[in-house]
């Protein structure tokens, strides 16, 4: 193997200081990019990383190189972003500004539009490269941070990110590779619609999910969604264990059949939220257009309507304006009339 890549993660907020933390418990050489919030706390408690299966790993404060401004960038040969979406610009000029020509640039963001934000940015000095994250991270404070949900990083097949998976290795932040990221975005885009479900219940995942009434919802997102990728040509690959075509019959399915069989099947930690659930309980704006967002273009895009969604988006601009949790039969109401 060739010398160690020197890795930056910028946006090392929850899912970037579990990326990268799990990176070096694994050998990676990282510096963290992110906010005051999470640098102060590192710097007295260090980094603890922790998942569903029990997995732990921690790394004393002297040994974390967690920074506030982008200067490391000009030293990296691997810059993860990982800035929430409505950031994507802003780090896309950060990189300009200060990162290597020829560095290797890869978007483990929502949605589907920040890679192209990225490449417009970047231009050809950099190779942009785009990846998932198809687990939430919550952060517990004192610098702990734990990954509730299965599931494994992707990125798109290049010879330096051959090199970074072999070092990573089968940890719970593993890599893996694929030839086609476009329809691996999707199909987590597809997945992710509960994320606004799951913000706009005020619930655990394990307790949103268990309800019928707000699984109806995501059905019907997910359907309208389908409907339209299949309008544009678009093929979503599997990203689970369900192909997406099937996800609204078993999302949808009765409470005795999803709870007792599909529901088992799913590594969710009782703790588990989704990140727009977490970014609403922070005040923060929340992904939404870059998610149920992205349906809501591509319908303007086609010509046709998407309601659901469109509604959905609609909602959660009302929880970001501070609109309480939806009860799960009055939510289905209000998207779906019935």
């Amino acid at each position: 193997m060739a010398e160690l890549p020197r890795i930056a993660i910028l946006g090392a907020g929850s899912v970037g200081c579990f990326i990268g933390g799990a990176w070096q418990a694994a050998g990676l050489p990282i510096h963290f990019i992110g906010r005051e919030r999470f640098a102060r706390d590192i710097r007295e408690h260090g980094l603890k990383l922790t998942d569903y299966d029990g997995w732990l790993a921690e790394i004393p404060p002297a040994q974390v190189d967690y920074a506030c401004k982008p200067d490391g960038l000009a030293k990296a040969d691997i810059i993860a972003v990982c800035v929430k979406s409505g950031a994507t610009e802003e780090a896309a000029r950060q990189i300009r500004e200060y990162g290597r020509p020829g560095a290797t640039v890869a978007s483990f963001q929502n949605g589907i539009s920040n890679v192209e934000v990225v490449e417009r940015e970047l231009g050809n000095r950099f190779e942009v490269v785009r990846g998932m994250v198809p687990y939430n991270i919550a952060y517990l404070g004192d610098g702990r941070f734990h990954k509730g949900v299965a599931g494994v990083l992707w990125a798109e097949d290049r010879p330096v990110l051959r090199d970074l998976a072999e070092r990573i290795g089968g940890g719970p932040a593993s890599l893996r590779l694929s030839g086609d990221m476009l329809g691996l975005a999707w199909g987590k885009l597809v997945i992710n619609l509960n994320n606004a479900v799951n913000a706009l219940s005020g619930r655990t995942l394990i307790e949103q999910l268990g309800n019928r009434d707000y699984r109806r919802v995501v059905a019907a997102s997910m359907r309208e969604g389908l409907k339209l990728l299949g309008r544009a040509g678009i093929d979503p690959a599997k990203v689970g264990p369900t192909p997406p075509r099937l996800l609204p019959s078993v999302i949808g399915a009765p409470d005795w059949l999803f709870n007792n069989v599909f529901l088992k099947l799913q590594k969710i930690d009782a703790r588990a939220r989704s990140s727009m659930a977490d970014d609403l309980a922070e005040g923060r704006r929340t992904e939404i257009d870059y998610i149920n967002g992205e349906l809501v273009r591509l319908a303007d895009k086609l010509g046709i309507d998407a309601p659901v969604n469109r509604k959905i988006v609609e909602l959660v601009g009302q929880a970001e304006a501070g609109r309480g949790p939806w009860p799960p039969a009055e939510l289905r109401r209000e998207v779906l009339g019935r």
